[in-house]
């Protein structure tokens, strides 16, 4: 009897589980930054510290109060919207060199990982 408890709980446990999450794949923090070079992010961004734009910890925070995610993130950096910068400017945002929807995806999930 203890065998089918087991059982049960065990079978029910990864029932539950495997609708309650999506699965996403790890970040690749390399290729992130390198796409961000290649693409020069970091002329305005810095993880930690506020240059010309602001740092991507105060982006990751920004995004998590107002409940965006990704696809907003995406959104920015490949619509060329036009931001306001640290000094009270505007310009047109960079529009990131690259069609690839993974490298869109990890890129945008390393800087709201911050």
């Amino acid at each position: 009897m203890r065998m089918k408890s087991t059982l049960l709980l065990t079978g029910s446990l990864l029932f539950a589980l495997s609708g309650l999450a999506p699965v996403h794949a790890a970040v690749d923090e390399a290729a992130a930054k390198a796409l961000a070079k290649k693409n020069d992010c970091f002329k305005c961004h810095a993880v930690d510290k506020t240059k010309k734009g602001p740092s991507y910890k105060k982006i990751s925070a920004k995004y998590k109060e107002k409940k965006l995610g990704e696809k907003e993130a995406i959104k920015q950096m490949t619509e060329g919207k036009k931001v306001k910068l640290e000094d009270g400017t505007e310009e047109d945002h960079k529009i990131i060199e690259t069609k690839d929807p993974k490298e869109l995806s990890n890129l945008a999930q390393w800087i709201l990982s911050q």
